[in-house]
């Protein structure tokens, strides 16, 4: 039986990925960083047969041990903030330094198949390409580019990495899965921060929409390509953009708002003089006056043509979210 080492394995994303392999069948040892994340997983999976590994992404002890056994690494364990740290290193560090620890630990292992967690930040930015272009896995985004933020260089970095690391060791099949903003349920009421991004759409704490798009995807098919990459011959050696479709905050709120009119969604887009001002003052929103005038829409057609199947509609996975947010979020602050 195939054992899939799974890092990270508490985030939103993982905790699918992890149901996805354990209902195909598959052996799975994961990955945390503390008792109360494994208890968390073992709430999730009562009756699974989980075997566990505590592991920090910035420290080598026990990651050689760890995936001893195992078949196939799936790497998902990945900083991801909320805002702008104050040292983009703070963020490429860990996940670069992360990316390599695993895979080192992987050779190490006689692991031959890798399925790395990236992300279409690492695609939607490539300086030389015009702005409005939508773009598609042949892109990648210029880490040096003054619109690209710390988050996006971390996980082109981080990919890039992983690339050059199976070039120098031709042993290791790669396959990377680039999801943009990840909506859809989660699996109990502790999920990260696109979520929280629906939260803060739901209940005004963003007046004004940023005048910028965004391309999202479902949770449930990011999950399901990770664990169909494993065995599916023409994923070996590709990238693949998780991208359900593009659209605007705008657009986004009026998903909700159409959802529950009670909402306090934003009606209006940003004036640009106002983003500039409170640029000089905030770098979450000096990281959103580099992505007006561009669009960072990415194709999924590429992994909707190699999966055969279709994504699950934007607007469907934003309202799976929505009510997560208000069940474990908004009913429970009225409570």
């Amino acid at each position: 039986m195939t054992k899939v080492f799974v890092t990270g394995a508490s985030g939103f994303i993982a905790k699918h990925i992890l149901r996805e392999l354990l209902e195909k069948g598959y052996d799975v040892r994961a990955s945390v960083r503390s008792d109360r994340r494994q208890a968390e997983l073992q709430g999730l999976f009562p009756s699974a047969k989980l075997e566990f590994a505590t592991l920090d992404l910035t420290k080598d002890p026990g990651w050689k041990e760890a995936l001893q056994g195992c078949d196939v690494l799936m790497h998902t364990a990945s900083p991801f903030p909320a805002g702008e740290p104050k040292d983009p290193q703070e963020l490429i560090r860990p996940a670069v330094d992360g990316t390599l620890r695993a895979l080192r630990a992987a050779k190490d292992a006689g692991i031959r198949r890798v399925i790395l967690t990236s992300s279409c930040a690492a695609i939607y930015k490539q300086s030389n390409k015009p702005k409005m272009t939508p773009s598609d896995e042949t892109y990648w985004t210029s880490p040096d580019d003054p619109s690209v933020g710390a988050y996006e260089a971390s996980k082109t970095l981080a990919e890039k990495a992983a690339w050059d690391f199976v070039t120098e060791n031709p042993d290791i099949v790669l396959t990377t899965i680039n999801p943009g903003a990840v909506f859809g349920p989660p699996m109990d009421a502790r999920f990260g921060t696109s979520l929280e991004l629906v939260e803060q759409l739901m209940t005004g704490k963003v007046p004004m929409a940023p005048p910028m798009d965004m391309v999202a995807v479902d949770v449930r098919d990011v999950a399901r390509m990770h664990v169909a990459a494993i065995e599916l011959e023409a994923t070996k050696g590709e990238r693949f953009a998780a991208a359900s479709g593009t659209y605007s905050f705008l657009q986004l709120g009026a998903f909700l708002k159409g959802w529950d009119a009670d909402l306090k969604t934003p009606g209006r887009e940003a004036p640009l003089w106002l983003l500039r001002v409170m640029g000089l003052f905030s770098k979450d929103v000096k990281a959103v006056l580099g992505n007006v005038g561009r669009t960072l829409a990415v194709s999924g057609a590429k992994a909707e043509k190699t999966f055969g199947f279709q994504f699950i509609p934007v607007k469907e996975a934003l309202i799976a979210s929505a009510e997560a947010v208000k069940l474990h979020r908004l009913d429970g602050k009225k409570a």
